[in-house]
């Protein structure tokens, strides 16, 4: 895909959305419930959509929340239910729906104290900690975030009393009731008002940031940064996030500035993205070009998304970390520096990530489970300390506690960036000068993800391809060694295919929300091969799906 004309700029008026018309539309539009782009879907990082296109709109919520409380009741969860809330201009009214139906159904909702936000991790964080030794009034969550996405956009994801992602069969669950119910012209969704909701004893103001903030250190070597002083420069992105890391800093004596305290809900103070549109994009050197042109001023840098469940590491000089790279480092560095883990506990990735994990894994002689794409398959292993860390190649992650024990069972952008920064004060080098070293011992990775288009029919084909569709039996010039529509590491079914060679291999798979199809290709040969591999993999893909 060409690269807009203008990314890495700061957006103009005209690239803004109307917030006030977007909040408008979510209360006015109703949902056609015969078009499948207008149901409620939930694909791996729940139900996303926008209020302009009827995708994201007050009857999905009121839905959506009706099926929450249904799927508590019938699981038996009579604990509180943790809220969180992003800085998307869709997540305050959305939340708003929310709270006024679940309170109807006498569901005790805890939200931060005076409007404040709450980040995915802090959600997982308080979930995890409620339910340790609890096994009466199960605590779950709901986070109310479309991630990344530009600033039109709305989503919405449940986190059961495990903390993590809720599993296949429980948003499945959730998506059928749902649709049901707006099929029925919300018939059976209770609901009361806001006000007489706030004035309940159902709806509780906590304090999310004090918790959180007072037990990080004992999932990071906080002292080994502060002995360092590190300068550290920090772009929320405009999200959730933005009231911990001061807090963070005062209570750990860290040297942290924040460069952008901007709260917009039009993100207006977004540089564009590749595409020319505004995308929290933590992962992005485009969308991170503010923070970008701070990175010489600091020992390092972070940024994350809105909801702070991904990470963006910035390194003086070289600039932005590749996902994949600082995984890679972040395991590599784990592996040698927590002794009270346990030897046999899983390093978890998702199949697409960089084949770099495996090789580092094999240095240290951990053991490694590679998994289908969707941090959910991270949550058990999280749970239960059988897994140490569960990483994916979008730039999400998270990893047990000093003592081995869980921290949380969601992805968290607050660790991974104090990650590095323990990196570099104990070490010495920044995260990307370990990875050129990692680079220097096994050869560079050469890694892309494409998106293209999809029909709505070959979307299903290639959601159900088999191995026996491919008639191939070379990749780029090598033999392949490997056909994968299970993942190895605990056989569920990718959805898609995996193809492997000694020197590289691509993954095709198609979009949970979106019609499109990913392609992710690796090479540890050079460049011109990975271009190769993709365009090899386009046709294997075409052909099996004619086939």
């Amino acid at each position: 895909m060409a690269i807009h004309e203008r990314a890495g700029q700061i957006a103009e008026q005209k690239d803004l959305v109307n917030t006030s018309k977007l909040i408008s539309l979510y209360y006015r539009l109703s949902p056609n419930v015969a078009e499948v782009t207008e149901q409620v879907t939930f694909g791996t990082s729940g139900h996303r959509g926008s209020a302009i296109k009827r995708s994201f709109n007050e009857a999905h919520l009121l839905a959506i929340a009706q099926a929450v409380a249904d799927y508590r009741l019938q699981a038996g969860i009579s604990g509180k239910l943790i809220l969180g809330i992003d800085t998307h201009a869709l997540s305050q009214p959305a939340a708003i729906s929310v709270i006024e139906v679940l309170v109807a159904n006498k569901v005790t909702v805890a939200v931060h104290q005076n409007d404040g936000f709450t980040p995915t991790p802090v959600v997982s964080h308080a979930i995890v900690c409620a339910n340790k030794n609890n096994n009466n009034d199960l605590v779950d969550g709901l986070i109310v975030t479309p991630s990344h996405n530009p600033p039109q956009d709305g989503g919405i994801k449940y986190n059961p009393p495990h903390g993590g992602p809720a599993e296949g069969d429980i948003t499945h669950w959730i998506q059928h009731r749902a649709n049901e119910y707006l099929a029925n012209s919300l018939e059976g969704v209770q609901h009361c008002d806001y006000s007489r909701a706030l004035q309940s004893e159902f709806v509780i103001q906590e304090d999310f940031i004090t918790p959180y903030v007072d037990d990080l250190a004992n999932v990071i070597n906080l002292s080994a940064i502060a002995d360092a002083k590190l300068r550290i420069g920090v772009d929320p992105l405009g999200g959730s996030g933005i009231d911990y890391w001061l807090p963070i800093a005062k209570q750990y004596g860290l040297d942290i500035s924040i460069v952008n305290n901007k709260i917009d809900p039009s993100f207006s103070f977004m540089p564009l993205d590749k595409d020319g549109k505004i995308r929290m994009d933590c992962s992005s050197p485009y969308a991170m070009a503010g923070l970008l042109a701070h990175k010489d001023n600091y020992d390092l840098c972070f940024g994350n998304d809105p909801d702070y469940d991904r990470h963006g590491i910035v390194c003086p000089g070289t600039g932005l970390m590749n996902p994949n790279h600082f995984l890679a480092v972040a395991i590599d560095y784990l592996a040698t520096h927590r002794p009270h883990w346990n030897d046999n506990m899983l390093i978890g990735k998702t199949l697409v990530s960089s084949a770099m994990i495996d090789k580092v894994c094999d240095m240290h002689d951990k053991r490694m489970s590679e998994v289908p794409v969707g941090f959910k398959w991270f949550v058990e292993g999280l749970a239960n300390s059988t897994f140490a860390f569960g990483g994916e190649e979008s730039a999400g992650a998270a990893f047990l506690r000093l003592d081995g024990s869980t921290w949380c069972t969601d992805k968290d952008g607050f660790i991974l960036c104090l990650l590095a920064a323990e990196i570099l004060a104990v070490t010495g080098k920044t995260p990307q000068q370990r990875y050129l070293e990692l680079e220097g011992e096994f050869g560079q990775s050469y890694y892309q993800r494409i998106d293209s288009p999809i029909s709505l029919e070959n979307k299903a084909k290639l959601s159900q391809i088999t191995v026996e569709s491919i008639s191939a039996t070379s990749l780029a010039g090598d033999v392949i060694t490997q056909r994968l529509t299970h993942a190895p590491g605990n056989n569920a079914a990718i959805g898609g295919i995996k193809i492997s060679t000694r020197n590289g291999w691509f993954a095709a798979r198609p979009s949970g929300t979106e019609a499109l199809f990913k392609l992710y290709g690796e090479s540890f040969v050079s460049e011109e091969h990975l271009q190769l591999i993709l365009a090899e993999a386009q046709q294997i893909v075409e052909q099996a799906l004619v086939g």
